[in-house]
């Protein structure tokens, strides 16, 4: 599949939120987070949009390392968007459980958490995205257990 220069750029950059100047990969996470809350209970769609999303990601974020010159760069934020759908899914959502699966997911990503920051040495699409995807799978494990043991769920 050959997407547009111009595709990849709107994709990669999740409709341009990795061009802000100031916490992209922050502003992709919380829209992500705000989608997942729209779909709530609406667990096809979810699904189907964190399909799409990573689909996306992996096809987009290779390219746009090309594109910009540099290794995983900081205007492609696809990847923060999957992995917090990760963390979100069928989350019973609060004001805490939100803001708390929000900064433990960044606290993942930024601090590359062992095992996290070793998915970033495969390079290329895959170093870009699978490492937001354990950040969202470690997200999702401790805050199913957390609702869990707080007998929200």
């Amino acid at each position: 599949m050959h997407l547009s220069d111009q595709t990849v750029k709107i994709l990669a950059t999740f409709f341009y939120i990795g061009r802000w100047p100031v916490g992209p990969g922050t502003a992709a996470s919380l829209a992500g987070a705000f989608l997942a809350v729209i779909l709530q209970g609406h667990w096809f769609l979810y699904v189907l949009l964190f399909l799409a999303v990573t689909f996306a990601g992996f096809q987009t974020s290779g390219r746009m390392e090309e594109l910009e010159g540099k290794k995983d760069p900081r205007c492609v934020v696809i990847d923060e968007v999957s992995g917090i759908l990760i963390a979100f899914f069928a989350l019973p959502l609060s004001w805490a459980t939100f803001w708390c699966a929000f900064f433990l997911f960044r606290a993942f990503d930024m601090f590359k958490i062992y095992p996290v920051g070793r998915f970033e040495e495969l390079g290329g699409a895959k170093g870009i995205m699978m490492d937001d995807v354990v950040a969202g799978i470690y997200t999702f494990a401790i805050m199913q257990i957390a609702v869990r043991l707080a007998g929200l769920a």
